[in-house]
């Protein structure tokens, strides 16, 4: 199995590259989430994560540029910063406490709630500012697995949006997206 380490290397790097492939002028294009352009997609990711860390772990990520003043350095910093976390050998010793999800050991934590946040995100972020949208098949159908029995606590956390009704036959990508309210 990939460490969280390695798999936030992976899926961040992926994240990273869309945001790199933004066009200057597709920062506020609308984004697959109600409300947001593709900037926010970034926002989301930065502005979400740290207090959580700072909340349930005491752990304080490096702050970077307003992702208004510009989006790239913003997400540069914060995810260099997740990723010195999660290489840090002495980061598989704490754990995060949440009165939500209890105590949970920290890289773990970061792996669950938010590496999987950016996963999904990438797909937001790619169709907001037109660049490839294909996901990883195997991490979509792990994450769709591990959704689906908790259908009921996701949607009444406000997280996520109706389901979109799909065909059966539809790919695994198509699937976790609907699952997750997005119309693919």
């Amino acid at each position: 199995m990939t460490s969280a380490a390695d798999e936030h290397r992976i899926i961040a790097g992926a994240f990273t590259e869309r945001v790199r492939g933004v066009s200057p002028t597709a920062w506020d294009n609308p984004a697959p989430c109600e409300g947001w352009v593709a900037r926010d997609v970034v926002r989301h990711l930065v502005e979400w994560f740290p207090a959580f860390l700072k909340s349930g772990a005491g752990v304080e990520l490096p702050q970077g540029p307003s992702v208004d003043d510009d989006p790239v350095a913003a997400w540069t910093v914060h995810c260099d910063g997740v990723q010195a976390l999660l290489d840090d050998p002495a980061t598989s010793g704490k754990v995060l406490s949440n009165p939500h999800i209890g105590k949970v050991p920290l890289d773990q934590a970061v792996d669950r709630f938010y590496t999987a946040d950016v996963f999904m995100h990438t797909w937001d972020l790619a169709r907001a500012s037109g660049q490839e949208e294909t996901l990883d098949p195997v991490r979509c159908a792990r994450l769709l697995d591990g959704m689906l029995p908790l259908d009921d606590v996701l949607r009444k956390s406000g997280q996520y949006g109706p389901k979109v009704e799909i065909p059966e036959s539809a790919d695994v990508q198509t699937r976790l997206l609907a699952f997750i309210g997005r119309t693919p």
